[in-house]
């Protein structure tokens, strides 16, 4: 029987690889539990989770990408405050701070539905209708995975990405996830190629409303926004 009952979980300011820990550990659970059910004659629902968090600075590496798209050396990451991590994800480079929210959904599809093109869309979605809330119109540009401004790419255009998406899967559970620019210092940017991309640029919420943004409001409607895409029963 499908479970789409979901545990939320907001971890705060934490560090990076104590995040990865703490997904990896859920996203074993939820597959070894599939597993199991594989010797059950009635199996076991599966569980859910969706984690929320922003990080100290870092950027990361998927494991197809370019180490080449990483602009400063050792001294320059100590210089910056930053630290830099090659994972498991897929993807090219990113940058995670303080002021960006990072979601960590750690889901069996097999409870929503078996397509990842499917699961990297409805998690754009939800992006898309929370920044409509702050009248910002924003969407997808073929080919590019995440969420734009000026997707359209029409004359005179400057396309910019506030929202970058990661993921790996196995069996059908997912990890890593988004990373939302609310607040987030974009001159960390400047240091990377941001997701391999060399001709666009990278935004906030707050940059284009030329005023900080409350994060907690905004955390509570991209919440929202992601439990009505994915028909979630979300456990707070």
């Amino acid at each position: 029987m499908a479970n789409r009952r979901v545990n939320f979980q907001d971890l705060g300011l934490i560090d990076y690889l104590q995040a990865w820990e703490h997904q990896k550990k859920l996203f074993e659970k939820v597959v070894e539990q599939k597993i199991r059910n594989r010797s059950l004659t009635v199996a076991e629902a599966t569980s859910n989770f969706l984690i929320f968090c922003e990080h100290r600075p870092v950027f990361t590496l998927g494991k197809s990408g370019d180490p080449g798209h990483l602009l400063l050396d050792r001294p320059g990451l100590e210089a910056r405050g930053a630290t830099f991590y090659h994972i498991n994800r897929g993807g090219d480079i990113t940058f995670h701070g303080p002021g960006q929210i990072v979601g960590y959904p750690i889901l069996d599809l097999e409870n929503f539905f078996t397509d990842i093109h499917l699961y990297l869309r409805t998690l754009e979605e939800a992006v898309i209708q929370t920044l409509a809330e702050y009248q910002i119109d924003a969407g997808r540009i073929d080919g590019l995975t995440g969420v734009w401004l000026d997707y359209q790419q029409t004359a005179g255009a400057f396309p910019r990405k506030i929202c970058a998406l990661g993921v790996k899967t196995s069996r059908w559970v997912t990890m890593h996830g988004f990373a939302f620019n609310v607040n987030t210092d974009l001159s960390y940017f400047d240091h990377i190629v941001p997701c391999g991309i060399r001709d666009k640029a990278v935004t906030s919420l707050a940059a284009e409303l030329g005023n900080p943004v409350n994060m907690e409001k905004v955390a509570q409607k991209l919440r929202s926004h992601i439990a009505r895409e994915f028909q979630m029963d979300l456990d707070l």
